[in-house]
């Protein structure tokens, strides 16, 4: 059994701090808001930390699950951030979904002080992290990863080195282009069906056993039908996911037209009040266009 720490206590990140816990594992754990953290504890066998440097101290791993660029640099190289206190040959776990840049910074920055970094963002929604079936896509040296993939297994139905450091974070972006052009054909397929008197229930029951079926389909179609989005990922999530794609594309010279288009659409929801709506809402955007 391992020392572990884990940093944000989010929709994904508490579910996968338990699971951590529930294999026997020594855990502390450290949140922005302390009530989390106690709520955690209160739940699960673990400790609470005051700082992440303190969440870090001691710690084989320390895994990490917050908002953007800004958030990983706080907690990691920020005022009693964790890089200052985890020990050498650790392995620091970075789950949050950030640019390639802030990446490969914290990667040379873990290099110099001796322990190690690992990006490794993840998909399949609290769904997944409370279920412990989430996909993780890392960056990274191979024995570094050899060494933390039986931990990260515990909340993953795959969990994959794709390259060196950073290729996690594109396989991500890779994750999230996808999604959201099939988010947004989802949505005109239920509006079609709508608008032409037909069953979307129904629709779905058949369509959904061809070429059509997707995950978006089969878990977000009954909400999308009957409009209900405050459940799963997060609009001003997504679009933030989206800006990192999309300057990511720019630096490397790739054209990513139907993501930059569905970007302008969720910031159409976002002006609707929905910026804390799942994506899936896409259709409701449909449905307001018509009004």
């Amino acid at each position: 059994m391992y020392k572990l720490a884990f940093i944000g206590l989010g929709v994904m990140g508490f579910p996968m701090a338990g699971h951590l816990a529930r294999a026997g594992h020594s855990v502390k754990v450290y949140n922005r808001n302390s009530d989390k953290a106690n709520n955690w504890c209160k739940k699960y066998n673990g400790k609470v930390a005051i700082t992440p440097a303190d969440a870090a101290e001691g710690s084989d791993f320390v895994m990490c699950c917050v908002g953007n660029d800004d958030d990983l640099r706080s907690v990691t190289i920020g005022s009693n951030g964790a890089f200052s206190k985890v020990k050498k040959g650790a392995v620091f776990v970075d789950h949050t979904t950030v640019s390639t840049r802030v990446t490969k910074e914290l990667f040379e920055i873990s290099k110099d002080k001796g322990f190690n970094f690992i990006d490794a963002p993840v998909s399949g929604g609290q769904a997944g992290a409370e279920n412990g079936l989430l996909s993780i896509m890392c960056g990274g040296e191979q024995h570094v990863f050899d060494r933390v993939k039986p931990v990260l297994e515990i909340y993953s139905k795959i969990c994959k080195r794709i390259g060196d450091s950073g290729a996690g974070q594109q396989t991500k972006m890779c994750n999230q282009i996808a999604i959201a052009g099939l988010v947004q054909g989802l949505s005109e397929a239920l509006h079609f069906a709508e608008k032409a008197g037909l069953d979307g229930r129904d629709v779905v029951e058949v369509i959904s056993q061809g070429a059509a079926g997707s995950w978006q389909m089969e878990n977000r179609y009954k909400t999308m039908l009957e409009g209900q989005f405050d459940h799963g990922f997060a609009v001003d999530w997504m679009r933030k996911d989206l800006k990192i794609c999309l300057e990511a594309s720019n630096e490397i010279g790739v054209s990513l037209p139907v993501t930059a288009l569905v970007n302008d659409f969720y910031k159409d929801v976002q002006k609707m009040g929905g910026g804390r709506w799942d994506t899936s809402s896409l259709i409701a955007r449909l449905r307001e266009l018509e009004k």
